[in-house]
């Protein structure tokens, strides 16, 4: 599968089969492509817990609220990704320039797992809406929780949706 083919066939899923399990070896491409994903002065500000059975359960619920992402609880695996302490070059940087580098780094990493995952036959969709606190006891994390991914393969009945983004001339201006 090409990088293009990747970025046109991956969407949001939340329609997962709960009944398949995601192969170790795919689960571990997955998370090296993680491992390589570039981040501020390669400090990966940020931690990646593989939550499965009763642990993705317990996950899943506390990213559940106001009736959005029930289907959650149907992805065999979760992937928590919690915010570390910056490396000293990171948070001089930071600090200097005034800007959030874990935050990019957090959205990068998030697209390398999820872009993976599509390359290996998978689905996932980044999750937002969580409960920090519950998620941290969950799975005994001392820092922020930022992102969810849900993991684990479509329904046969979950096709291809036709992506809705802004035109090239909303979203890009050359000077």
């Amino acid at each position: 599968m090409t990088f293009f083919e990747i970025i046109k066939t991956r969407q949001s899923c939340r329609n997962y089969n709960p009944n398949r399990e995601v192969e170790q070896e795919k689960l571990d491409a997955i998370l090296e492509a993680a491992r390589l994903a570039p981040s501020a002065c390669n400090g990966q500000p940020y931690h990646l817990t593989v939550c499965h059975g009763e642990t993705a359960k317990k996950v899943a619920k506390a990213t559940m609220g106001i009736g959005i992402n029930g289907f959650s609880e149907d992805a065999p695996i979760l992937i928590v990704i919690s915010e570390e302490n910056y490396v000293a070059t990171a948070a001089l940087g930071s600090k200097m320039k005034n800007n959030d580098y874990r935050s990019m780094d957090i959205g990068i990493v998030a697209a390398y797992i999820t872009a993976a995952a599509t390359e290996v036959g998978l689905s996932t969709c980044i999750l937002g809406w969580l409960n920090d606190s519950e998620i941290r006891q969950i799975c005994g994390l001392s820092h922020p929780v930022r992102l969810v991914i849900t993991l684990g393969y479509a329904k046969d009945n979950d096709k291809l949706r036709e992506k809705k983004r802004k035109s090239l001339d909303e979203l890009v201006s050359e000077k």
